[in-house]
């Protein structure tokens, strides 16, 4: 009896220390966001992203979470892209494949009010500013690649285990166009090898309630339009000159332009379900060291623009509208494109994503995400372009999704921020998402519903 008497004495006496030993959901919280922070803090934008110093933290990362198998792979010199895979119970099963990047866009750092490589938090708003805190196609994307490794961290710690394999991928450039990136990844045999059967991709912020998921994408089309003309004394009025024949232009395309937005503020249709285009540069003049000369017409002037096609968009029709009333050479116009992507046709090819019933990974994905408390908005096409679209072109299911509600859209903008609270509930979402689909007795997608997509 003096025994036993000791041994629950004893007994009494370790509970206090083993609870107090046990990290709160608070201290969790807090870690995670700590974990955001570092690595926001890591220099990954364009033009020299430090991919090695993001590779290395994020292999740490599944190092600590623990039960992920890593791979580095330099598919262009260096520029590293980190393959995980988290091995499923079953692993003949399709796997569902969680993509990021690691590199995102320049800033200026005089204009933010803080460094935009601090990752500072205001304890007061709960925001953290940041480059690469908010997660958009063509945007920047840290938080939801930290948000896989937190929900993955969260399933293990509660000893789930994936019926199918898990993989994520960060990869290098996509701000660049993800040509040395995804677009090398899925030609390789690796990605062959992974049979994956679903993607999920970065998305946009949402200002309500409802979280925004993205079915397909607008294709880039960038593009320069050159005009030529005689130089004349800045004095002179004569016909043809560089800066007369770009400015014709220059109307055509802002009627044009404004015809599509209409269409936008009108509501009559969404901004990724019309052609948008953008002036991004202008150069003409002739330079000195103190600015420009005032009293000469140049003989060459150039502009810049950003134009992005929807699916199913007639790209006949629209070079046509480039060659005849844009850069006509009659007008001693040329037009070059610098990067001209491929634009479905109208029969929807690979790259849309059924989002209703017919695809059975989307019920999957709705039922997710209403689990974890939320609700996913009206799909959408995307007004501009991500690295899904690689996956799409293969014909492979790819959703675009943030989990960033109650969120004002600062991609790209000074003093990107993303809030603490809202960072801590897509961990939650992506929780949800990952033990959905990663279950077989959850899912009906196998083999041969894959092979029907």
């Amino acid at each position: 009896m003096a025994a036993a008497a000791a041994a629950l004495l004893l007994l009494a006496l370790l509970l206090p220390v083993s609870a107090a030993a046990s990290p709160s959901p608070s201290d969790d919280a807090e870690a995670a966001v700590s974990r955001f922070q570092e690595y926001l803090r890591i220099d990954t934008a364009q033009p020299a992203p430090d991919y090695a110093a993001a590779a290395a933290f994020l292999r740490g990362q599944a190092d600590d979470v623990g039960g992920l198998e890593a791979r580095t792979l330099e598919l262009a010199a260096g520029k590293p892209l980190l393959l995980l895979r988290w091995p499923g119970r079953r692993p003949s099963l399709p796997s569902v494949l969680l993509n990021s990047h690691t590199d995102v866009v320049p800033s200026e750092p005089h204009k933010w009010d803080h460094p935009p490589f601090s990752a500072a938090l205001d304890e007061a708003s709960g925001r953290i500013y940041a480059r690469g805190s908010q997660a958009s196609p063509n945007f920047d994307m840290k938080c939801v690649g930290m948000q896989y490794l937190e929900a993955i961290r969260r399933l293990r710690g509660a000893g789930f285990i994936p019926d199918r394999n898990i993989y994520l991928t960060f990869v290098p450039d996509e701000e660049i166009g993800g040509h040395e990136g995804i677009e090398a990844f899925v030609a390789s045999k690796e990605f062959k090898d992974m049979n994956v059967g679903l993607v999920l991709d970065e998305g946009l912020p949402s200002l309500g309630e409802e979280y925004r998921v993205f079915y397909g994408e607008r294709s880039p089309w960038w593009l320069s339009i050159k005009a030529r003309g005689a130089p004349g004394h800045g004095a002179k009025l004569y016909d043809g000159s560089a800066m007369e024949n770009l400015m014709k232009s220059v109307e055509a395309i802002r009627r044009f332009r404004t015809s599509q937005f209409d269409l936008v503020k009108s509501g009559a249709k969404a901004e990724g379900d019309v052609v948008s285009v953008n002036f991004v540069y202008l150069k003409a003049g002739t330079p000195t060291p103190t600015g420009f000369v005032m009293n000469l017409q140049p003989s060459e002037a150039e502009i810049g623009l950003d134009i992005r096609l929807p699916p199913g968009v007639h790209t006949e029709a629209f070079e046509k509208r480039l060659a005849e009333e844009w850069a006509p050479s009659s007008r001693n116009l040329t037009f070059e494109f610098k990067q001209k992507a491929s634009v479905p046709d109208k029969f929807g090819k690979p790259a849309i994503t059924a989002a209703d019933n017919s695809n059975p990974w989307w019920p999957l994905l709705e039922e997710a995400v209403k689990r974890a408390g939320a609700k996913l908005g009206k799909p959408e096409i995307f007004p501009a372009s991500t690295d899904a679209r690689y996956f799409r072109e293969l014909g492979l299911p790819a959703f675009g999704f943030s989990p960033m509600a109650n969120t004002p859209t600062l991609l790209h903008d000074h003093n990107e921020f993303l809030s603490k609270d809202e960072y801590l509930k897509g961990i939650e979402i992506y929780e949800s998402i990952i033990r959905t689909l990663a279950t077989l007795k959850d899912s009906y997608v196998d083999d041969e519903s894959r092979a029907e997509l």
